[in-house]
């Protein structure tokens, strides 16, 4: 029991400690500092900082993906290969993990604010991580809302989930954007009223127009030799 105390209390300082001040700002001494450990116990539980960081995703991703896994496996069986509304398929993916950073007491908050500002700033590890904790769920989302919206090009849909990605993961990563659009008006402290806001903003997005795009030319463009 004290060598799991040892390794939940390390997770969770360098969980908040990465949220605070980045990956490549925080050291392992700062992290054990906070965490009432020494460090030879960050090198016995999990060998690095790669791995602490890896762990510290892991720990709470792996939940977040299962859960939107097991919710949308459900959708399908009950819909008997017709496909979803493209609204319950945006509140499996999205709402699973808005729900989560709603939670101040049991940690989702910090974790889901540390995987917002990761998806906005990413390092080349980190990012190569991500890729592969969601290769599998993004595949199964990104099918099912291929089916779902037939009228919409398959290019057209990846984009307006990139899109949608991004807006969330903004709007959780705590970034201080409101209060200087709304000069202070504006309340982010709703995790009800976000999931709404968010929601709906998304909804609208996938369900918008198509976008008039210039058609790609065919020809290579010229290079014009140097004179």
């Amino acid at each position: 029991m004290a060598e799991i105390d040892t390794r939940v209390r390390i997770l969770d300082a360098a969980e908040l400690l990465f949220t605070e001040q980045g990956f490549e700002a925080t050291t392992l001494r700062r992290i054990t500092g906070a965490a009432g450990v020494n460090l030879a116990a960050v090198n016995y539980h999990f060998g690095s900082k790669e791995a602490l960081i890896q762990e510290v995703f892991r720990r709470r991703l792996t939940w977040l993906n299962q859960q939107r896994l097991k919710q949308l496996d459900r959708l399908e069986t009950e819909a008997g290969g017709a496909p979803l509304k493209s609204s319950r398929i945006l509140e499996v993916f999205f709402g699973v993990a808005l729900k989560m950073a709603g939670d101040s007491e049991g940690g989702g908050r910090a974790f889901m604010r540390l995987l917002g500002r990761t998806y906005t700033k990413p390092s080349e590890f980190v990012r190569g991580f991500l890729a592969e904790e969601y290769a599998a769920v993004i595949a199964r989302f990104k099918a099912a809302l291929i089916k779902a919206l037939p009228g919409v090009p398959a290019e057209e849909i990846l984009w307006r989930f990139h899109f949608m990605l991004g807006a969330v993961s903004y709007a959780i990563s705590g970034a201080d954007a409101l209060h200087v659009v709304g000069e202070g008006a504006l309340d982010d402290g709703d995790a009800e009223a976000l999931y709404a806001r968010l929601m709906s903003f998304m909804l609208g997005g996938l369900r918008a127009p198509l976008p008039t795009l210039r058609a790609k030319s065919a020809k290579s463009p010229r290079i014009r030799k140097a004179a």
